[in-house]
C-alpha cells in the first residue's frame, strides 16, 4: 500500500488480541501492566504465556521481549517457517487522549509522517519501500496509533530503516502541513458523505457524549485547520516517547540480532517523562434517541447499542458469544430473521467495540423508510429472546466454533501475529496461548449468555441512531422494551 492510502480505523478491532492491523476497518483493546516499573536496563527474556496452562494442542509460540535503557519495550515472535518478517511501531495513545481543540491530531500526524523524513523525501519513501517489495501501512484508533510494514525475511534491515526514519525523523514542514490539511479536510468531506459512517459517527458521539471517545478519529474541518507546524511537533514530541511505544515483529527473525538493530535506531531517543500519559475517567453513557432527517437518502441507516464490558472484562468471551449469536454471521438470528426470513434488509450485524474502560454492542442495519419500524420491532425481538429463552446448546456451540476458528485463522500470519504481540501487552500485560483461549470460549455455558443479555438489553441503557428520509416516524423507549 502506498504511503497515501492508509487506513484509518474508526474503532479498534472487536477481537484485539486476534487482528492483524491490515484487516479491514469495522465500525468499531484488555489488565494494563505500567512498564515505567521495570528497571531500565537491557532485559531480555523468554515471555510466559500463561503460569498455569492448560495441556497444549497448538505449539508454543516462541515470544520474547526486551526493554531497552531509553524505556522502548521491544516483542518479537520467531517463526521458522515463514518468509515475511512483520513489524511495527505502536503508539499507546490514540483520538480518545487528545483534548477538544485538537480533536483529529493523532490521525494528522499519522499522515504526516509520510510527507518526507531529514533523510528521504515521501517519493523516496514510496520507492524504496517498492524496491524491497513491502507492504507499508499505518492507521490510527481511539486508542492506539500504529505504523508497521511487511516484508520479505531477507529485507529485514532495509525495512527496518525506513519504518524507523519514517517515525523518528519527519519533517513536518509548513507546506506540507498546510497541504495535507486540505487533504484532511476532503477526507472529513467524503466521509459525512457516507450514510453508514454518519450514522455510526452520530451514534458515538452521542453515546459517549462530550467526552473523546464520542468524538470523530479524523476531527472535524474546524479543529483540523486549526493545526500549526509548531501544534503538530508539541504533540509529536509528547507522545511519540519510548515509554509510550511498543515496537513489535514476528516471522522468520532472530530476536536478538532485531533487537540490536531496533537499540541502533532508537539510541538517539530520549526516555522522556517518568509519567504516564494522564487518563481520564471512564466516560458515561447516554441512551439517547437520535432521529437525523435527510430526505437525499433512499435508505434508512439504523444503530442501535447498550454499553457492553470493556475489553479485560472477565465476560468478555461471553460477550463474543452473544454477538456471534446476535449478529456475527450469516446464520446469526438478526440475519436470518430480518434478511433471509422477511427480506428487510441486505446489511444487518451486530459488532462490538471494547476499550480500556468501557465498551459497546450495536447493531446495523440499512433499510427502506417504510420497513423501519419492522425491522426496529424484530430487531428488539431477537434481544427479548436471548434474554427470556435459554440459549441451545447446539447453537452456542456453533459460535463457539465460529468463535475458534477466527481465533486460530487470524494467527496464520506474521503481520496478524505481530499485532496481537502489541495488543496483548498494552492491554494485559502478558500473553495469552490459543489453548488458554480456546478453553475459556468452551467453558461459557449457555446460562451465563442468557444472564449477560438480561444484563445488557435493558430497555433505559438502549441508546437508537436513525438518518434518512424518516417522515413522521417516530421512536419513544416504549418501542424499545424488551
Amino acid at each position: 500500500m502506498t504511503p497515501d492510502a492508509v487506513f484509518t480505523h474508526t474503532e479498534p478491532d472487536p477481537l484485539p488480541i486476534l487482528e492483524a492491523p491490515s484487516s479491514p476497518p469495522s465500525r468499531t483493546m484488555w489488565f494494563r501492566r505500567s512498564r515505567e516499573t521495570i528497571d531500565p536496563m537491557l532485559i531480555s527474556v523468554p515471555v510466559e504465556q500463561s503460569t498455569t496452562p492448560p495441556a497444549s494442542t497448538t505449539p508454543a509460540r516462541n515470544i520474547r521481549r526486551t526493554l531497552l535503557p531509553n524505556g522502548l519495550l521491544v516483542l518479537t515472535e520467531s517463526i521458522p517457517h515463514v518468509r515475511s518478517v512483520s513489524m511495527g511501531v505502536w503508539v499507546d495513545s490514540g483520538s480518545r487522549d487528545e483534548p477538544l481543540a485538537l480533536n483529529g491530531i493523532s490521525h494528522f500526524v499519522e499522515h504526516m509522517v509520510f510527507k518526507g523524513t531529514t533523510s528521504r523525501s515521501a517519493q523516496q519513501l514510496a520507492r524504496e519501500v517498492d524496491s524491497i517489495g513491502g507492504n507499508l501501512d499505518a492507521f490510527t484508533g481511539k486508542e492506539s496509533i500504529c505504523f508497521n510494514i511487511k516484508v520479505l525475511d531477507e529485507n529485514v534491515v532495509p525495512a527496518l530503516d525506513l519504518l524507523t526514519d519514517l517515525v523518528l525523523h519527519p519533517t513536518f514542514t509548513p507546506e506540507d502541513i498546510t497541504r495535507e490539511l486540505g487533504v484532511i479536510r476532503e477526507e472529513i468531506k467524503m466521509d459525512e458523505d457516507s450514510p453508514d459512517y454518519l450514522v455510526h459517527e452520530t451514534f458515538t458521539q452521542n453515546f459517549w457524549k462530550d467526552d473523546p471517545l464520542g468524538r470523530p478519529i479524523l476531527g472535524t474541518a474546524k479543529t483540523v485547520s486549526s493545526f500549526t507546524q509548531q501544534v503538530v511537533f508539541d504533540f509529536y514530541a509528547s507522545r511519540f516517547t519510548p515509554r509510550n511505544m511498543v515496537f513489535s515483529a514476528a516471522g522468520h527473525l532472530d530476536h536478538e540480532a532485531f533487537v540490536a538493530q531496533v537499540a541502533e535506531h532508537f539510541s538517539g531517543l530520549a526516555a522522556g517523562s517518568d509519567s504516564p500519559l494522564v487518563r481520564l475517567p471512564a466516560p458515561a453513557t447516554h441512551a439517547h434517541i437520535t432521529l437525523k432527517r435527510k430526505k437525499s437518502l433512499e435508505q434508512v441507516q439504523l444503530c442501535l447499542g447498550v454499553p457492553a464490558p470493556p475489553v479485560d472484562s472477565p465476560d468478555r468471551y461471553a460477550v463474543y458469544l452473544l454477538n456471534t449469536m446476535l449478529g456475527g454471521g450469516m446464520s446469526s438470528r438478526l440475519f436470518q430473521a430480518i434478511r433471509e426470513e422477511k427480506g428487510l434488509a441486505y446489511s444487518i450485524y451486530s459488532e462490538t467495540s471494547p476499550f480500556r474502560d468501557t465498551g459497546a454492542l450495536s447493531i446495523y442495519a440499512g433499510t427502506s423508510a417504510g420497513k423501519t419500524a419492522e425491522v426496529l420491532r424484530l430487531t428488539i425481538e431477537e434481544l427479548r429472546r436471548l434474554k427470556e429463552v435459554t440459549v441451545p446448546e447446539a447453537e452456542l456451540k456453533r459460535a463457539k466454533d465460529q468463535l475458534k476458528s477466527n481465533i486460530v485463522l487470524g494467527l496464520e500470519s506474521s503481520s496478524s501475529r505481530m499485532a496481537n504481540l502489541a495488543r496483548q501487552e498494552m492491554y494485559f500485560g502478558r500473553f495469552f496461548s490459543v489453548d488458554e483461549i480456546v478453553a475459556e470460549v468452551d467453558a461459557i455455558a449457555p446460562a451465563a449468555v442468557q444472564t449477560l443479555a438480561r444484563e445488557l438489553f435493558r430497555p433505559e441503557a438502549i441508546a437508537v441512531t436513525m438518518l434518512g428520509n424518516l417522515g413522521s416516524l417516530s421512536v419513544t423507549r416504549a418501542d424499545l422494551a424488551c
